[in-house]
């Protein structure tokens, strides 16, 4: 006999046959309860009792199973079933205990509630089976009235709801911990959001569509909101980070967003969406958005969001001092590099181009993004030890004398010198590139002799990106090189002045040397 209710509307429960193991909703949210029972009157009666049942907005998704066989199956697809109403005899006369074992140990789900019902009671003792069984519930069948059931299956569901809000809780704080080691790091600070968001979109019972939103640049320009991208989301913002915020959000979210940021509030609600703004000292914009299952929100839950917006953006004020503090120390670098190629009289765009050649030839060596971006910015400091060479040895016409070309290649000691003893990465790695560019593969080279694997892949590297770039251009004791005719130097000398490995890598990456050569000519009076 089917039980298929009346033709509903788009918002009620449809049931399906009774054969069939699952029924579906047309709700965009539900309960989804667990019928394990191999009686079909229990599970008829069941459904026609909690039939317009209503808990926190949520109705219920009713799934049945008429063994613990075909239970598992169900709860292995469906690990987000809140409630399992459990018979305890079925195809066995322990089916139902082996499934709640099975639902603990085997699932480790400990997050689903647990009500047993059986109608033989002696079968299963109350006490026995409460202290083994790790079950929420106990119910004899007979005692199970209408109303029983329904407070049966509210106090579940609210248990389980809450289980789940201290759960997702405690992945925001985990996120939050794992970030906080390296909180100014910008991959960290992106965890550090996304787990304030998680922790306030569920300890709110908020949905899960939420974002967090930051201004471009380091200080907002122009009308409030524009050039802001979402950096932080969940739900249906989960995967739409980094892009701009009014190219992407739906027409009455963007709407209620310029009206949030007009108003010039920190706070900002209309119905059940609640939007706070921030602006820090140093002029970044923030915007949390969070969208709520209630039209209220607690005063408690507007201090939470502005707790989130506050922390989040005070921490992104830090990262912008930060890496405004690095970026003016590589340029420093970058301007005493120049400082020396200019004494030389030489353009300061060799040493650009030099770190630009460098990096390609990193990256193709398969560097990681973060010591790529060290050898940028220290290869522009591979001559600076020519500031202990007199201007008439570096600006001579001609070549240079046995004596002249002694004092000449000691630039190299004195750069290492001047840099190795830094605690900075950077310039320690510097260091090493001063001392070592000049050495040969084949171990002819200075100031050391140093041969083969021995030198310092930065050194390698820096080698063949210099030779490139000093043979192209003219220089006060030579011409500049024909292009082909560099090329062929490369070749001549892969395995003894240059390293193969690296010069191949030159030779694949021959157009990128080309476009940061076009980049960054040289500037002639």
């Amino acid at each position: 006999m089917s039980d298929r209710a009346m033709e509903p509307d788009n918002d009620e429960l449809i049931f399906m046959d009774e054969e069939d193991s699952v029924e579906t909703v047309r709700k965009s949210a539900a309960w989804k309860v667990l019928i394990v029972d191999d009686d079909d009157e229990v599970h008829r009666v069941t459904r026609m009792v909690l039939n317009d049942f209503e808990f926190a907005g949520k109705g219920i998704a009713f799934l049945g199973a008429h063994s613990g066989t075909d239970a598992r199956t169900l709860l292995k697809e469906n690990p987000d079933i809140a409630l399992v109403l459990l018979d305890v005899v079925m195809e066995t006369e322990d089916a139902g205990l082996r499934l709640a074992k099975y639902i603990r140990e085997d699932l480790r789900n400990n997050f689903v509630r647990i009500v047993l019902r059986t109608g033989q009671p002696g079968q299963a003792p109350e006490e026995q089976v409460i202290l083994q069984y790790d079950i929420n519930d106990y119910k004899s069948k007979t005692e199970l009235t209408v109303t029983r059931l329904f407070t049966t299956v509210i106090a579940a569901l609210r248990a389980y709801r809450d289980i789940m809000t201290l759960n997702a809780n405690k992945r925001g704080l985990e996120t939050i911990l794992k970030a906080s080691a390296s909180i100014f790091e910008i991959q960290a600070i992106e965890q550090f959001a996304q787990g304030v968001l998680t922790q306030l979109t569920s300890l709110l019972h908020f949905e899960e569509d939420a974002l967090y939103a930051k201004a471009s640049g380091f200080a907002a320009t122009g009308n409030l909101g524009q050039n802001l991208r979402i950096f932080s989301g969940t739900g249906a913002y989960a995967n739409l980070v980094d892009q701009e915020l009014y190219g992407c959000v739906p027409e009455d979210v963007a709407s209620m967003l310029k009206r949030a940021l007009a108003s010039g509030r920190e706070v900002y609600i209309e119905g059940n969406k609640y939007i706070g703004y921030f602006k820090t000292e140093i002029g970044s914009e923030n915007i949390v958005y969070l969208q709520g299952d209630s039209d209220t929100l607690t005063e408690w839950d507007h201090y939470l969001v502005e707790v989130f917006c506050r922390n989040v953006a005070i921490a992104f004020d830090n990262i912008s001092l930060n890496n405004e503090i690095r970026d003016t120390q590589r340029e420093i670098i970058l301007k005493l590099g120049e400082i020396v190629e200019t004494r030389s009289r030489e353009t300061g765009n060799h040493v650009k181009r030099v770190a630009e050649y460098s990096c390609i030839l990193a990256k193709a060596l398969g560097f990681t993004d973060e010591k790529v971006g060290v050898i940028r910015f220290a290869s522009p400091m591979h001559d600076v030890g020519k500031i202990g060479v007199s201007d008439a040895i570096l600006n001579k016409v001609g070549k240079l004398t046995e004596e002249e070309f002694e004092v000449m290649k000691r630039h190299t000691v004195v750069g290492y010198e001047m840099l190795h003893n830094s605690p900075r990465e950077l310039l320690r790695t510097a260091a090493v590139i001063c001392y070592e560019h000049h050495e040969k593969y084949d171990g002819t080279g200075y100031p050391r002799g140093l041969k083969g694997e021995e030198i310092d892949i930065l050194g390698r590297i820096t080698a063949v990106a210099d030779v490139f770039d000093a043979l192209g251009v003219k220089r006060s004791y030579k011409d500049a090189w024909p292009l082909e005719d560099i090329l062929d130097y490369f070749r001549k000398n892969r395995g003894t002045h240059f390293d193969p490995k690296i010069v191949d890598a030159f030779f694949d990456s021959l157009e990128d040397f080309k476009a940061i050569r076009d980049q960054f000519p040289d500037v002639t009076d």
